[in-house]
């Protein structure tokens, strides 16, 4: 799934390619992904100036005079900026297209992604999303504070984007893994100091994966076709069975919340 990298990476793809562009046309290539693409933007967004585009969590915030497309790239959604006369591929649900001769298009094999509109900039599912873990709000007390009396593990807790957004699977596992946590241990017993320690390596792993254009996954590549390159650099994710660079151990997996969690037994505790 694209998390906050690879959306983040998605965005700084996007702007110098179609910030200050009018779109001569919206065409859904299909009715719905998760929810219903609205059928009025195929009228709305005739000759709007696209302002900025910016990021919530996950999802893309493209910012027009007459409101805010709001995009979320699903389970395996990805945006590409083409020609506006290649070929459709298959999976590509929604287009925007430009008066410079790029189109933007939205391919989701799996559905599970969202295109949709607020006049204001505000929705629901906006309005659900925790802190950003970039921004000056998460400092290192802000996970203590919030962990207080959690019987929940830490990695599902460090997952919750209602308390902090973008923090997926991959870099769940290599924030504790980098911090020294087990994932098995309760939030609300993990302490002031080993939190502080997990806020700064989670905010250092997220913008070393930005960095270098997100996580290299199956369904993931950057907007210009090109994967990401932080998968090269992943300690624990993904590798059980290998031995550990740091202890030389075995690298242990378990299913925690229906998810792979990847850790190591003797660095993390």
């Amino acid at each position: 799934m694209p998390e906050l990298p690879e959306v983040e990476t998605t965005k700084n793809g996007l702007l110098p390619l179609l910030k200050n562009q009018m779109i001569v046309q919206a065409v859904r290539h299909r009715d719905n992904l998760r929810w219903e693409i609205p059928k009025i933007l195929e009228t709305l967004m005739s000759h709007q100036v696209l302002l900025d585009i910016n990021r919530r969590g996950k999802y893309l915030l493209m910012r027009f005079e007459v409101g805010t497309l709001i995009i979320h790239l699903g389970m395996s959604g990805s945006i590409k900026v083409v020609d506006s006369n290649t070929a459709l591929l298959k999976h590509d649900h929604f287009e925007l297209i430009f008066e410079h001769g790029k189109s933007m298009r939205l391919n989701d094999p799996r559905r599970f992604g969202a295109v949709l509109f607020s006049k204001d900039g505000k929705h629901p599912l906006l309005d659900a999303l925790g802190v950003e873990p970039l921004e000056e709000m998460f400092d290192e007390t802000y996970l203590y504070n919030k962990s207080r009396n959690k019987v929940q593990n830490i990695k599902t807790f460090i997952m919750n984007s209602k308390v902090v957004v973008g923090v997926g699977n991959i870099y769940a596992c290599e924030s504790l893994f980098a911090s020294g946590i087990s994932p098995t241990r309760q939030a609300g017993k993990v302490s002031k100091k080993r939190y502080a320690l997990l806020s700064q390596q989670i905010r250092d792993i997220l913008n070393k994966s930005i960095q270098v254009g997100g996580t290299t996954l199956k369904d993931f590549s950057k907007v210009d076709g090109s994967p990401g390159y932080f998968a090269q650099t992943l300690n624990v994710y993904g590798r059980e069975g290998e031995n550990c660079g740091a202890c030389g151990g075995k690298i242990r997996r378990l299913i925690q919340n229906q998810r792979s969690t990847f850790y190591c037994p003797s660095c993390q505790t």
